[in-house]
């Protein structure tokens, strides 16, 4: 050992001094005093006494030393055991974090029960410190963002998406940016059309207010351009303001309660497409959907560390799909007329895995319509969706639907009651129309910045219904008996803030008892979030 080697050279180099040093104390003693001497051979005198007495004294200080080197080894030994002890305990925290980067990996409840507990070894006060440091550099990074002024003191966040279509149609369709239906030319129309637009850009403001109840609050409104056209020269190129949703939430650890306007909540996805974002992809080809009004709860059960069900149930302005009878008052529709909301819930279950969800749903809908002079119609719709990761990089989702007079959130292809006469007559008898449709889609995650789509929907009134009462309704000139849409794109977003987008689209619309219309659309799609 060192510290042995250390002391046998000091106690040598102490015994030469003290040689040394004798000698002129033992010549000036003699002078002094009698004491006894010893005479030398080459002359010189030394004093015995002064000799002992710092031998002596040499001995005294080799102890004090030998205790202090003891003192050191005994530090020396608890210094190793020391860091013995951490490096161990620094092995353990790294076989966690291990663990934990592992999804599929169980793990041990001795584990689990470490990574709840506090530590304080040194790995966990380097990761500490690294979060401290992670949350200093956000917090920077978002002072140091131009922030949107709010009238109060929290937080109001501006965001959107500017959204530049090329589109070229071949065939007729009901409307030439987005269009959803395909429809017999006209006297006037062309076979064909080629054109620009920007209305379907959205800008949406978010704010985050204070704790109540201990619940977080928020809110935000999102608007598009897609609202119509004003009536002045190349008024196609000015869209008009359109609100889409704006929502109010309160939401607890596994409790929210949403209210305003908003998605359809029991049709929660849509097949993934920029070129039609002013209505979602497939409405009128098996997508349900409607922007409405509505008050809802939903919580969350946890099942286990990868499973979780959510429960969602409210109401809802019973839309019926027919078009404002005032451009400037507010009369109620045939579904607020009945003197009830609609009713609406849905259970799911998410499994996560790798880092994709599997999801499952099912969903009810039931509205009632008074549509005058004691006639009344129950409207109601039935739904499942999944969303189903196959492997890494292909996903499977889709949607399918069973109803009755459900035209007002986009079933039956907007047609949801017929009659038989006159509806200013009180003999006039009305009729539900029964429906069913969906849509699936096969998604192909190319990389993570491109992905390839491919769809196929359809929605499907029955011919029987539509027959029965001779096709009159109110929404096209001859009644809609099927409508189909199939689509393939690729979406490719170099940037966080940037996607460019590729569309091909057939729509296929039957008449009843009559030939097919059908229409070719090519999309291309710039889109630049902010």
């Amino acid at each position: 050992m060192g510290w042995k080697r250390a002391k046998k050279r000091l106690v040598r180099h102490c015994a030469i001094m003290v040689a040394f040093l004798a000698q002129p104390h033992c010549l000036r003693a003699q002078s002094e005093n009698s004491a006894p001497v010893h005479q030398l051979q080459n002359g010189q005198t030394v004093d015995l006494v002064n000799v002992s007495r710092l031998l002596q004294d040499l001995q005294a200080q080799v102890q004090a030393l030998n205790g202090q080197v003891n003192q050191l080894k005994v530090q020396q030994e608890a210094a190793a055991a020391e860091s013995a002890e951490l490096r161990k305990e620094l092995n353990a925290a790294k076989t966690q974090l291990v663990a934990l980067a592992q999804p599929n990996s169980a793990m041990p409840a001795e584990i689990n029960t470490a990574v709840s507990r506090p530590q304080n070894s040194l790995e966990d006060r380097v990761l500490n410190l690294e979060e401290n440091q992670q949350l200093t550099d956000q917090k920077v990074a978002e002072q140091s963002q131009t922030k949107v002024e709010s009238a109060s003191k929290y937080r109001v966040r501006l965001s959107g998406m500017v959204l530049f279509n090329l589109y070229g149609n071949r065939g007729t369709v009901d409307n030439q940016d987005f269009p959803q239906i395909a429809t017999a030319p006209g006297s006037l129309s062309s076979d064909g059309a080629f054109g620009g637009s920007l209305r379907q850009s959205q800008i949406g403001l978010e704010a985050f207010g204070p704790t109540v109840a201990g619940a977080r609050t928020s809110a935000q409104v999102q608007f598009d351009f897609a609202g119509g056209f004003p009536e002045t020269e190349n008024g196609t190129s000015f869209g008009i303001m359109r609100l889409r949703t704006g929502t109010v939430r309160f939401d607890w650890d596994k409790t929210s309660i949403i209210g305003g306007q908003d998605t359809l909540f029991i049709s929660p996805s849509s097949p993934t497409s920029i070129a039609t974002l002013a209505i979602p992809a497939f409405s009128y080809s098996g997508n349900l959907w409607a922007w409405t009004p509505q008050l809802r709860v939903e919580h969350r059960f946890t099942m286990s560390d990868t499973s979780s069900l959510l429960l969602q149930g409210g109401i809802l302005d019973s839309l019926s799909g027919d078009t404002p009878f005032s451009e400037y008052n507010r009369y109620p529709t045939w579904g607020e007329s009945s003197g009830q909301p609609a009713y609406a819930a849905r259970l799911s279950w998410t499994r996560s895995r790798n880092g994709q969800n599997l999801i499952l749903g099912i969903g009810g809908y039931y509205g009632r319509q008074d549509w005058g002079f004691g006639r009344s119609i129950d409207g109601w719709a039935g739904t499942l969706d999944a969303t189903v990761p196959l492997g890494a990089r292909f996903e499977f989702s889709g949607q399918f639907y069973r109803g009755k007079a459900v035209g007002g959130i986009g079933g039956g292809i907007g047609q949801s009651v017929l009659w038989n006469g006159p509806l200013t007559n009180p003999e006039t008898d009305l009729y539900g129309l029964n429906s069913m449709g969906g849509w699936a889609q096969l998604k192909y995650k190319a990389t993570s910045k491109l992905q390839f789509n491919g769809a196929f929907g359809q929605d499907n009134p029955f011919a029987g219904d539509l027959r029965q009462f001779g096709g009159n309704q109110t929404y096209y000139l001859s009644p809609l008996s099927k409508n189909r849409s199939a689509m393939v794109n690729f979406l490719y977003q170099p940037k966080s803030d940037i996607v460019f987008s590729l569309e091909y689209r057939r729509l296929t619309t039957y008449t009843l008892d009559s030939n097919a219309n059908a229409a070719n659309i090519i999309n291309m799609s710039v889109g630049y979030l902010f």
